[in-house]
């Protein structure tokens, strides 16, 4: 059955700084900003988490299925879906507006400043879940802020596990609206820079928030692994050493993909997060959010070779 991905699909122009942001930005002049960073590399890319999640759960054989709202710029990256052959019937298009566009500059230390304009993404609420979409698991990741409140209560009302992912729009919520999405969801899943600010923000700490979740909650650390509270028990994943450091945009949606692999499939969590850091160091050996290559089979070798384990079925 397919996996239902709400959130974003979005142009993703990213640049690269080939300097440190640090050495141009003086701290004591920071409330009269103005800083121009030259960028001699630039790439657009398809991107947007429901796209980026999709992609990779797609190489790994899975049915994602993309719940978003575009605008009239959209043709480029829809025939790059059909390409993928990937599910649009809940694509949901708005003439008067534009895809969402993010502008992501990254320095040599992989530091990252963005904007990002959503488009016509503030519009994905008027799509609605329900029982009947076909669907038996499902993520929540950044979307309009109505679109995750409402998502969030359409999957638990209709009954369907699913993964709450707030990422960068965690700064909408107030603590009693994350706090109300943290309950209706099965799992949650946060970096390290995320759960400081839902920590503050809810005012809870890990068992807590784990005690809420009837499956768990994972909080990423980029290269230092993530850790997974489950059971009432904390489980440390490590890192899988990338071959080499191209690009970090896209890293969380691929160990995502490969979290929503696991979880569907009812895996143990540990080796879904598992896949998860090996789909994530294989999206950092390339530049852009969709352009990293593989197969279930490959994918497979070098899980048994990092865990010392043969991959799930």
């Amino acid at each position: 059955m397919s996996v239902l991905i709400c959130g974003s699909l979005a142009y993703d122009n990213i640049m690269v700084f080939p300097e440190r942001f640090r050495d141009h930005i003086l701290p004591d002049q920071t409330h009269m900003l103005n800083v121009a960073f030259l960028v001699p590399e630039l790439h657009r890319n398809f991107g947007g988490c429901a796209g980026n999640i999709a992609y990779s759960l797609k190489k790994l054989g899975g049915e994602p299925l993309p719940m978003a709202s575009v605008g009239a710029d959209f043709d480029d990256y829809a025939r790059h879906l059909d390409r993928l052959d990937i599910n649009q019937r809940h694509v949901r298009v708005c003439d008067q507006l534009w895809t969402a566009q993010a502008y992501i500059t990254t320095d040599i230390d992989d530091n990252q400043i963005t904007a990002f304009h959503p488009g016509a993404m503030n519009e994905n609420h008027h799509q609605k879940i329900s029982a009947d979409l076909g669907v038996n698991f499902g993520i929540v990741a950044p979307d309009g802020k109505q679109a995750m409140l409402d998502h969030c209560a359409q999957f638990a009302a209709a009954d369907i596990p699913f993964i709450f992912d707030p990422g960068q729009g965690l700064p909408m919520f107030n603590g009693s609206e994350l706090i109300q999405m943290i309950d209706q969801a099965n799992w949650l899943t946060v970096n390290s820079y995320e759960w400081e600010m839902l920590k503050k923000k809810t005012g809870l700490d890990h068992e807590a928030i784990a005690a809420k979740l009837d499956g768990g909650l994972i909080v990423t650390h980029g290269g230092e692994g993530s850790d997974l509270f489950h059971n009432g028990e904390k489980s440390r994943i490590p890192a899988v050493k990338p071959e080499r450091i191209a690009d970090p945009t896209g890293c969380g949606d691929a160990f995502r993909a490969g979290l929503l692999y696991g979880l569907e499939r009812g895996w143990d969590p540990v080796d879904a997060c598992r896949l998860g850091s090996l789909l994530g160091s294989i999206k950092i050996e390339h530049t852009g959010p969709q352009h990293h290559d593989f197969s279930r089979k490959s994918i497979a070798e070098r899980f048994a070779t990092h865990f010392g384990k043969s991959m799930p079925e």
